[in-house]
This record gives C-alpha cells, structure tokens and sequence, in this order.
C-alpha cells in the first residue's frame, strides 16, 4: 500500500532517502485525491491483461503506453535523476504503473507549498494532474521500471517552475483549491 507524508526540510542529504519529519506527518489518499492526485493498486505482473487497469485506461482515454527503465547503471542516469527532481508542471495528466522497483513522486501542497512525498511500488499506479507541481527522484535502491499511460500522442514536456501564470496551472488551481 502506498505510503506519503510530508518531507522534512532537510536539502543537504540525499534526495533520494525518505525525507520523512520526526515524528511522520502521514497524509491520506483522500488529500491527495482533493489536490487531483489518483491512486490504484492494479497487477503489475500482468498489466497488458489487467481488467482494472484496462478500464482505468479506458475512462481516462490513456491509449498510449510505453516503458521507462530508470537505473544507476543506466548511460546518463545523473543528467536523468537531475531533470526528473526540477520542480516542473505538464499540460497533461503524469501517468505511471510502477512494474519493478520504487521511487517517490513529491508533489507540492497547492494550499501551503510545503513538498509531500509519495512512495511509489511496485503494482502503484499514479496520476498527477496537469498544473500541480511535482518532481520525482528514485529510491535509495535506484532503481525503477514504470509504464507510462498518455492521451493520445505522448508528450512530455516539462513546465519548470514558476509557472504560476500559465494556463494551465491558473486553470489547476481553480479546479482543486477552494477560494
């Protein structure tokens, strides 16, 4: 089951450890869900076949996958691990289903700007809203491998922040935080 917790503020250890408060601040699946975030648990093992995944991909229109292998061994991991943890938007929803591995997708409370980590696994499948700043590092095991799910032609175009005039994120923010 997926864990997530707002991060310590610490930013000289590794990005990559769990950064969790003392004591941990937990936060539910029903906070991320009001900020936009989607959370399932589907079978990994056998995605292509997977009725719940099927029918997520469905009502959603994700009719495009592919698969993104992240690891040390990987040519250019640094360059990959740097722009993967810029505090960036997209115009479209970050579909990921974790098939092997862990890492953690931080997201920025859109109410306090305070960073909330969530702990990716395998069988995690997770959408991130298009305008909710985000960024994602691996795990302290470096390594992961995840499907990604987009509508119609993949694009995945990296809006680092400030962003704060894009439509997009106006148009987020109007959608999920309360006036």
């Amino acid at each position: 089951m997926v864990r997530v917790w707002y991060m310590d503020d610490e930013e000289t250890t590794d990005q990559r450890s769990p950064h969790m408060t003392d004591p941990p601040d937990f936060v539910s699946l029903d906070v991320l869900a009001q900020f936009g975030v989607n959370y399932w648990q589907v079978d990994a093992d056998n995605y292509a076949t997977c009725s719940e995944l099927q029918k997520i991909r469905k009502e959603r229109f994700y009719d495009y996958e592919d698969q993104v292998v992240c690891s040390k061994d990987a040519s250019g991991y640094e360059e990959m691990i740097k722009k993967f943890f810029q505090e960036h938007i997209h115009s479209d929803d970050e579909v990921r289903l974790v098939v092997e591995g862990s890492g953690y997708f931080d997201i920025r409370n859109p109410e306090n700007d305070k960073w909330i980590r969530i702990e990716v696994v395998k069988n995690d499948l997770i959408s991130i809203p298009p305008g909710l700043y985000h960024r994602f590092t691996l795990d302290e095991k470096n390594y992961i491998k995840a499907n990604r799910y987009f509508a119609g032609n993949p694009c995945w175009i990296p809006l680092n922040r400030p962003q704060d005039d894009n439509p997009i994120r106006i148009d987020y923010l109007k959608k999920h935080i309360a006036a």
